[in-house]
């Protein structure tokens, strides 16, 4: 009689672990916000950002840089890449996405890796497959992708987006074998406490649609043999709703939701440390 335990796959296993160590930390980071939030006081309202502020410190490392036109972006992005390329960086760390990670204050990120961000506000899951050769020639340890909530708010269909996604998978396999890809979930919105100017939009896309299409990009990440790493439920009230103390409009991450993103990533590379660590002793 064969084992059921043998047919687990052994990083579907590791998933599961690496999940359920976030959701104890996000508990335990919940319960120290206050101290949290006065120990990174000053980093993180520096690099707060609101689209509904006009107040130029809004956005202080990237200054007019929100301004640019897309093919602006591309421009910028595809120069930044390529001083990456040419003088390649220890632990090089690339965010591709879209505002989200696009506004993940630099302070506020690891400090044990060099980061390369890709990521353009208001982008979609298709718009970033199409812009992928941006950074060929880097040599990333880590590609953390999270795309997809533009899609929903543009009307894109789930198959659509899946679809993409699997296309970025299979890109990102391809042009960086030694990488390892990361799939971040797409995180929920606000619901009716949102405030974002297209507050409308988000109210049309349930976040049970949100929850399910998670699922759905779960599944794809374990047949593509990439990394899954679940923030939405990190990032989710009892209602499946966007917790308020971590988004500043009901759809952009504040300060404290930067946080929870940050320890996320630490605790994920710190697990995947082990687990290579391990690997390398019974080898």
């Amino acid at each position: 009689m064969s084992n059921p335990a043998k047919t687990f796959p052994i990083w579907g296993l590791f998933s599961l672990v690496t999940n359920s160590i976030l959701m104890l930390a996000v508990i335990l980071l919940i319960w120290q916000q206050q101290r949290l939030t006065a120990f990174f006081g000053t980093t993180a309202s520096s690099n707060q950002v609101s689209l509904k502020s006009s107040a130029p410190a809004a956005t202080p490392e990237l200054g007019k840089r929100h301004q640019l036109n897309y093919q602006q972006w591309l421009d910028i992005l595809k120069q930044e890449a390529k001083v990456a390329a040419d003088d390649p960086p220890r632990h090089l760390t690339i965010l591709a996405g879209d505002s989200l990670s696009l506004w993940f204050p630099s302070k506020l990120l690891p400090e044990d890796r060099n980061w390369l961000n890709q990521a353009i506000s208001g982008e979609t899951s298709n718009g970033l497959l199409q812009r992928l050769n941006l950074f060929d020639s880097t040599q990333p340890e880590v590609i953390l992708v999270m795309i997809g909530i533009n899609d929903l708010i543009r009307g894109v269909s789930d198959e659509v987006i899946l679809d993409d996604q699997r296309r970025i998978i299979t890109y990102l396999r391809k042009m960086h074998p030694q990488a390892r890809i990361v799939i971040q979930s797409i995180l929920p919105h606000g619901g009716e406490e949102a405030t974002w100017e297209g507050r409308a939009k988000l109210l049309a896309i349930p976040n049970s649609r949100i929850r399910q299409l998670n699922q759905q990009l779960q599944s794809i990440a374990t047949k593509k043999n990439v990394t899954y790493l679940d923030l939405h439920s990190l990032f989710t009230n009892q209602e499946g709703s966007l917790r308020r103390e971590f988004t500043t409009d009901g759809l952009h991450l504040s300060p404290q939701g930067y946080i929870v993103w940050r320890t996320a990533l630490q605790i994920y590379g710190q697990t995947e440390f082990n687990s290579s660590l391990r690997k390398s002793e019974r080898g």
